[in-house]
């Protein structure tokens, strides 16, 4: 799996993950839990993994979109 994108605002990944999904690409979203260590505060950030053979078309959908994937 590849790294597609990395925030620390949760309505971006689902946003993501929404468009991601209707295109028929799996996500995995990594690093949820991590609000534990840094109590609740948000300044961990999530990221958000696909297939390698998906990477490409993931981040043309989430640009397409105005969501920058940082690349």
């Amino acid at each position: 799996m590849k790294e597609l994108l990395r925030t620390t605002d949760p309505t971006v990944i689902a946003y993501a993950q929404a468009l991601l999904d209707g295109e028929g690409i799996a996500t995995f979203e990594m690093d949820v839990h991590m609000s534990v260590l840094d109590g609740s505060l948000g300044i961990l950030p999530r990221r958000l993994m696909v297939l390698d053979q998906d990477l490409f078309i993931a981040r043309a959908v989430l640009r397409d979109n105005d969501i920058d994937a940082g690349q």
